[in-house]
């Protein structure tokens, strides 16, 4: 594994791919992020953070099979590691330690 830090980008991926289990591709995290967020991310930008999160550890991927509507080209499917697991289990708890030392914040509803 190289670089463990988590990025609020990377972690939203993460968070996509977590939520969308077996059916995690390019295109499905791509309208899951936009769908939660309001935001479409680039598909450029998308797949840097998969390779990258791959890289750490924290995604594993397999290839489905050629379809015709994809031009023969396979689907790369990303699962969440276990160590994508604990990256985000990490990234909440500091959130959540930094959110309580401010006062008046409710983040409880």
């Amino acid at each position: 594994m190289k670089d463990t830090n988590l990025g609020a980008f990377e972690e939203l991926v993460l968070l996509a791919v977590g939520s969308l289990m077996d059916r995690a591709y390019g295109v499905a995290i791509k309208e899951a992020l936009e769908e939660q967020t309001g935001r479409p991310p680039s598909i450029g930008a998308l797949h840097s953070a998969l390779y990258r999160l791959e890289d750490k550890g924290y995604l594993t991927s397999t290839e489905g099979g050629a379809t015709a509507e994809r031009g023969g080209r396979r689907k790369k499917f990303y699962q969440l590691s276990s160590s994508g697991k604990k990256a985000l289990e990490a990234a909440h708890e500091l959130r959540m330690a930094f959110s309580s030392k401010i006062p008046g914040l409710n983040l409880s509803s």
